[in-house]
């Protein structure tokens, strides 16, 4: 839609892991020479963690798309929320094979004979696995176990874990020794700082032919990072919608007021509305509430009252000893 107005070949923020438009920030150059080292050991856990949408998938995608097929090929499973069972007969389907139906014992018999085929042929075997925060131990220990499968003293299987800041406390639970000694080298993806945000926007926008049109002015690259946190799927979707508010409102530059505009658009999006029920009931407590305070307001009068009233006796008290003082002087006593 927006791509003719602006003269770009395709959309730029696509929210799909997309590694032709991979940008290397620090932190994915970083990561990415992590999951180079460890490749290069042909054995083992490599483990990169990362905020949501902070491009770990994005990464190893890239990373695949340099790896010679006649040399390793990978298999990827990213629903995990499975038993181990099931993430056998995942882990199965992934490398193509059949899997239906099939016993665990039969599962890791194929699983065994197609890594020592693969080996025999020269062929290394990597399984990644994204969102390794949902796994439970006991999957995961079933995912160690497939590392024992071994030629003599060559490993036939490395694993890739792909997961959110909490698979790190998994990690290092008690239960998780045995994996974490199999742990070649693990990253922490962090978020991009602002220049690096910059540098990331205009990046996408010139994969898909853009010539600073539309033009982006310093505020507007600084509310970008300051909703985004430096994520690149936020970045991404913010992007967007500014991109298409401004080919509706026929705009060639965007200031921070049009960012501001587009994410208060996106917060009253997706504001929770309040059922029937919910409303009844917050209408129920704004009543009790005002009720509350006229009942409040009502003692403390009543209080103020009886104060009043007792400052009034005993000022009466002490003028009716003031006047009788004054009328019978107290006589001094001569020595």
């Amino acid at each position: 839609m927006y791509e003719s107005f602006y003269g770009l070949r395709d959309k730029p923020f696509r929210l799909r892991p997309d590694p032709s438009f991979f940008f290397g920030s620090k932190g994915h150059k970083r990561a990415m020479s992590y999951l180079e080292y460890g490749l290069s050991q042909g054995e083992g856990f490599i483990i990169i963690t990362g905020e949501v949408g902070a491009g770990k998938t994005t990464l190893v995608r890239k990373l695949l798309g340099k790896i010679n097929p006649m040399q390793i090929v990978s298999a990827h499973i990213v629903n995990t929320h499975l038993d181990p069972d099931n993430t056998l007969r995942m882990v199965a389907a992934a490398f193509g094979l059949p899997a239906e139906n099939a016993s665990k014992a039969a599962l890791l018999t194929q699983l065994e004979q197609f890594f020592l085929h693969c080996e025999q042929k020269g062929i290394r075997a990597l399984l990644v696995v994204d969102e390794a925060q949902n796994l439970s131990p006991t999957t995961l220990e079933e995912l160690r176990m497939l590392s024992n499968f071994q030629s003599g003293e060559r490993s036939l299987l490395q694993t890739f874990l792909l997961g959110q800041p909490e698979f790190r406390i998994t990690l290092h639970s008690e239960a998780m020794l045995q994996l974490r000694q199999r742990v070649i080298a693990t990253y922490h993806l962090g978020p991009m700082d602002e220049e690096e945000t910059i540098t990331y926007i205009q990046h996408r926008l010139r994969t898909v032919g853009w010539e600073n049109d539309p033009a982006f002015d310093a505020a507007a690259y600084s509310v970008i990072h300051a909703y985004s946190g430096g994520i690149p799927r936020k970045i991404n979707s913010l992007c967007d919608r500014l991109l298409l508010m401004g080919y509706l409102e026929e705009l060639r530059a965007f200031g921070g007021e049009h960012v501001q505009d587009v994410i208060r658009d996106i917060q009253e999006e997706f504001e929770q509305p309040l059922s029937d029920a919910s409303a009844q009931t917050d209408a129920e407590l704004r009543s009790l509430e005002r009720q509350f305070a006229d009942d409040a307001l009502e003692e403390l009068q009543q209080r103020v009252g009886k104060l009043e009233n007792a400052t009034a006796s005993i000022l009466k008290i002490l003028r009716d000893i003031t006047s009788h003082t004054s009328r019978y002087p107290v006589q001094e006593s001569k020595s």
